[in-house]
């Protein structure tokens, strides 16, 4: 059950990073963020009305409410780096905040097997491959790779913490909803001061309501990944569960290789196929 989960966690990450990137090219990041995490706080507070999860109440939401303070930090950084870079190069590097939740699965104890450490190593070898990540070139160049390693902590952070916010299902409604409101509040404060900065807060020919679908998607995926990344944690080790979640950029190229047709070097094809041969290891460990 961990391997699927965190596999579907991948996929879904991977996939929101894709729309989140197509967005942020025309729209203002903060926007997209609000937009996008607005939408997921209203199908989410449905879900928490209709299954009860009000009464799952308790101080495990602060967690969640940490999560949902350095959420919309992470993703702004992570859109605008993918709004700078190729998706193929600046996605990957993400991946470098599994750091944070494999060390604290690390410290409360848990301690792979010998086959699962080796998983872990090679995975993570592959996914940084996948991207083929250049560090010399322009100075864009440069600061989305600032950007992509602040949103790597930010993820990693936001990974251990939402898997602290609940133990039970309903409670985990409550938590995603309690951390997206979070979200809505920081993310709209940091856009209200950047519009009085002078910063566009639209496009220029304004709200692009043909894309609201896209806006939409990028919120419930993100918010989905981060349930089934909890329930992953939950059922396993999270040493093995936050590796396979952070595969999700080999998604997220892989997007960009069909849909933008972004060529895929021979180093990232051998990256995809490490993280490949990692997952069929932590699976099997």
């Amino acid at each position: 059950m961990t391997a699927l989960f965190a596999l579907a966690t991948s996929l879904l990450w991977g996939l929101a990073d894709f729309g989140g990137g197509l967005l942020t090219r025309r729209t203002p990041a903060l926007t997209v963020v609000v937009v996008s995490q607005s939408i997921a706080v209203v199908v989410l507070g449905a879900v928490v009305v209709a299954t009860g999860g009000w009464s799952e109440a308790g101080p495990q939401l602060w967690f969640a409410v940490a999560a949902g303070l350095v959420g919309p930090v992470a993703m702004l950084a992570f859109y605008k780096a993918l709004a700078l870079g190729p998706m193929g190069v600046v996605s990957p590097l993400g991946s470098i905040g599994v750091a944070v939740p494999v060390g604290v699965g690390l410290m409360l104890g848990e301690r792979p097997g010998l086959l699962q450490f080796t998983g872990i190593l090679v995975a993570v070898a592959g996914v940084c491959l996948a991207g083929g990540p250049q560090f010399r070139g322009a100075p864009v160049q440069r600061q989305a790779i600032v950007l992509t390693l602040l949103a790597a902590f930010g993820f990693g952070a936001v990974m251990a913490l939402i898997a602290e916010a609940s133990t039970t299902l309903t409670g985990l409604f409550l938590a995603l909803f309690v951390q997206r409101v979070t979200n809505v509040a920081a993310g709209g404060l940091a856009l209200l001061v950047s519009v009085r900065r002078g910063a566009p807060a639209l496009p220029a020919d304004g709200f692009p309501w043909r894309t609201l679908p896209a806006f939409a998607f990028v919120g419930l995926a993100d918010v989905a990944a981060n349930g089934t990344y909890s329930i992953a944690a939950q059922h396993g080790p999270v040493t093995v569960a936050a590796v396979l979640a952070s595969l999700y950029p080999v998604v997220t190229a892989a997007a960009a290789r069909g849909f933008l047709r972004e060529r895929l070097r021979a180093v990232q094809a051998a990256g995809a196929g490490l993280a490949l041969v990692g997952t069929v290891l932590l699976a099997s460990g």
